[in-house]
C-alpha cells in the first residue's frame, strides 16, 4: 500500500483500505494545497489508484472494487519539444471529482477528472467515465452512458434507454 501526502487527506470512520491501494495526494508549487476526503465506512479494494491533485470528494459507504482508477488530474502531453517526461508534467487545471454516498464503482473501471457521480451510482465494471452521472443511476461502457435509473415509484431499476450524461 501507497499513501503519499496523507496530511492533505481527511479519512473517515472504519474505513477499509486493502493492500495493493494506492493512495497519492500531489502537491505542485504553483497550486492550492490538494483536498481528498473519504466518508465514513467506505471499502477501497485491492490496486486501486486514487490520484488527487486538486479536490476529490469519496461519500460515505462508498466500495471501490479492485484496479479501479480515480483521477482528477491528467499529465500534459502538449508540447513535443518539451524535455520532461510526460509523466513529470502535470496539467493545473482545477477539475474536482466526486463520488455520491452509496455508491459501487466496479471492477477495473476508470473516473476522469471533473466528474460528478450523484449518491446511490453503480459503475459497470472496466468502465471509463468522463462525464457526470445523477443520482440512482447505473452507468457503463466506454465511454460510461446512463443505462439505468433508479425509479422510486415502481421502486425498480428501469432502462434508460438512450439517455446520456448529464454534462
Amino acid at each position: 500500500m501507497l499513501l503519499l501526502n496523507t496530511e492533505f487527506a481527511s479519512v473517515g470512520k472504519r474505513v477499509l483500505i486493502r493492500n495493493g491501494a494506492r493512495i497519492e495526494c500531489i502537491r505542485t508549487p504553483d497550486c492550492a494545497d490538494p483536498c481528498l476526503t473519504i466518508g465514513d465506512h467506505t471499502n477501497i479494494e485491492q490496486n486501486v489508484h486514487i490520484i488527487c491533485r486538486s479536490r476529490m470528494t469519496i461519500g460515505k459507504r462508498v466500495t471501490i472494487t479492485g484496479g479501479c482508477v480515480i483521477v482528477d488530474v491528467n499529465h500534459e502531453y502538449e508540447d513535443v519539444g518539451d524535455p520532461r517526461k510526460i509523466g513529470n508534467r502535470v496539467e493545473l487545471v482545477d477539475r474536482p471529482v466526486e463520488i455520491g454516498d452509496d455508491c459501487f464503482i466496479g471492477m477495473h473501471s476508470i473516473i476522469l477528472p471533473g466528474v460528478k457521480l450523484g449518491k446511490y451510482c453503480i459503475v459497470g465494471a472496466a468502465s471509463v467515465v468522463t462525464r457526470d452521472a445523477p443520482d440512482y443511476s447505473v452507468v457503463a461502457g466506454s465511454p460510461a452512458r446512463v443505462v439505468k435509473r433508479y425509479d422510486s415509484g415502481v421502486r425498480k431499476w428501469v432502462e434508460a434507454g438512450t439517455g446520456s450524461l448529464t454534462r
